[in-house]
């Protein structure tokens, strides 16, 4: 055993600045453990692992368009607290794939290593880019870093490929966009093979076969899951296809138009992408193999970064990677490269100021945890410095955890439905956990016919309640209100 810790610390050998640096990001993540149940895509993912605990499967069971990796990952959590802590230790994992691959590509450059671990670090870490909340980019990054090591520091043979490869499909398996970082090597590898050279074309296809074999493996083992499962059709549309309405809709939702019309804005960022390509093939004699390689990866990731066109700040986890890798440069290389660094990170910083990404203010977010760990404002005033509605949540949440069985399904109409869910560890009798879940899945005529069949204990209805008319129909048959919760209506079922 005492060998096997030596050998441990071996492999991973870091440096005392690194390691002084892995607890500073711990301190910072402090705050999140203290987190209440608040953010919609936490509760969402909270909500479908309670599910996966209590045996229901997912997508048939209850729904959402992601992938599994990440409801797996709530269900073995049990809890936010847990899935915060999760979170942090990935995130240090992570930081330290970052740091061994910056070493792989620039030796003996400490200073480079530091600022750009240092730049990483923080940007997955502080709520500027919801470094705070748990989301499927900041895990998804992390395989795809390995990849990255693995692939560039290895031999390039059969095993180290499909490993690799396989680190890609691990992540796209926490999201779908994680799949474009693969480009990202590949037009790497195919700007430095010889069209000229059958061996060469020989040896680009076959690593881009090993890799894309590694891809498919993790991804083609879930489908069978769920075939055998009986939930393939359901996972299918859930996880990928319905993704594909979720690409550039932000903008041009509800509208109707045109493939070009619509897709345009798409069609142009991928032209761009392989302008960026192009350019950088030409310039492949005059540039470094490192900085070609920041530069595709940087350019594929815009790319999924811009996909949707929405502006959640979370989105630009996925560019971190190589935008660290290029300020570290500007900071620290004293090389022809270090001004032109300039162009990729005009690029980078181009994206969200013209799609007005989103930001989170981050001393705002440690002052209040600072004013509330020193008593100087109480739970309450804390909780509501996320959302005003939390501390309703957590007593409409307290109700049906007293008042409902794990096997007695509840229903919750409003904006917090999930958070609700996921605090009273009680699920609907329906597979859809959000409101705008139903209101882009499915019908209000829908529900309330599955509602009136399957007729849950607990109705819970929340003070935005007014687009959902039907639902009251269907309470005034069955159900009486049994309590009221500030504005929310808590509707017990008359079982006559």
């Amino acid at each position: 055993m005492k060998s096997f810790w030596h050998k441990l610390i071996s492999i991973i050998d870091t440096p005392l600045w690194l390691e002084i640096f892995f607890a500073v990001l711990l301190l910072l993540r402090i705050p999140s453990f203290f987190e209440p149940y608040y953010y919609g895509d936490e509760m969402i993912y909270l909500a479908l692992g309670e599910g996966v605990r209590q045996g229901i499967p997912l997508y048939s069971g209850l729904h959402d368009n992601k992938p599994p990796l990440l409801y797996l990952t709530a269900a073995i959590a049990g809890n936010l607290f847990w899935f915060k802590v999760i979170l942090a230790f990935w995130s240090l994992i992570t930081v330290y794939g970052f740091w061994k691959l910056i070493n792989h590509l620039y030796p003996k450059k400490e200073s480079l290593h530091k600022i750009s671990t240092i730049i990483f670090g923080l940007l997955t870490t502080l709520p500027l880019l919801e470094g705070n909340t748990v989301n499927a980019e900041l895990f998804m990054i992390g395989p795809v870093i390995f990849a990255f090591w693995i692939i560039l520091s290895k031999v390039n043979n059969f095993k180290n490929l499909t490993i690799a490869g396989s680190l890609f499909s691990i992540a796209a398996l926490f999201k779908i966009p994680a799949a474009f970082d693969i480009l990202g090597i590949v037009i790497f590898w195919l700007i430095y093979t010889r069209s000229t050279s059958s061996g060469q074309v020989f040896e680009f296809i076959k690593k881009s076969f090993y890799l894309f074999l590694g891809f498919i493996i993790p991804i083609g083992l879930t489908f069978f899951w769920y075939y055998f499962a009986g939930s393939f059709k359901e996972y299918l549309i859930a996880a990928y296809l319905q993704n594909f309405g979720y690409v550039s809709s932000w903008q041009r939702s509800g509208v109707k138009t045109s493939f070009l019309v619509k897709n345009g804005p798409l069609l142009i960022r991928a032209g761009i992408m392989f302008i960026g390509f192009l350019i950088l093939w030409f310039s492949r004699k005059k540039l470094s193999k490192n900085f070609i390689f920041v530069s595709t990866w940087l350019l594929a990731t815009l790319f999924a970064v811009t996909l949707s066109e929405r502006p959640y700040p979370h989105y630009l986890v996925q560019s971190v990677g190589p935008i660290s890798i290029l300020l570290g440069i500007i900071i620290t290389n004293k090389t022809i490269e270090q001004s032109l660094t300039v162009i990729p990170l005009a690029l980078a910083f181009f994206v969200p100021f013209y799609y007005k990404f989103w930001y989170y203010p981050t001393s705002t977010y440690y002052q209040r945890f600072i004013n509330f760990s020193l008593g100087k404002i109480d739970k309450q005033a804390y909780f509501n410095g996320f959302s005003p509605n939390i501390n309703t949540n957590y007593k409409i949440a307290d109700f049906l955890h007293k008042s409902a069985q794990k096997n007695e399904s509840v229903f919750v109409w409003g904006n917090d439905s999930a958070a609700i869910y996921s605090l009273s560890k009680r699920l609907p009798p329906i597979k859809y956990v959000a409101d705008y879940h139903i209101n882009d899945f499915t019908s209000k005529e829908e529900i309330g016919k599955i509602l009136g069949e399957q007729k849950p204990k607990f109705v819970v209805v929340t003070s935005n309640s007014h687009s959902f008319p039907e639902l009251y129909r269907f309470l005034n048959q069955k159900y009486y209100i049994i309590s009221e919760i500030d504005s929310s209506q808590i509707w017990l079922y008359l079982n006559k």
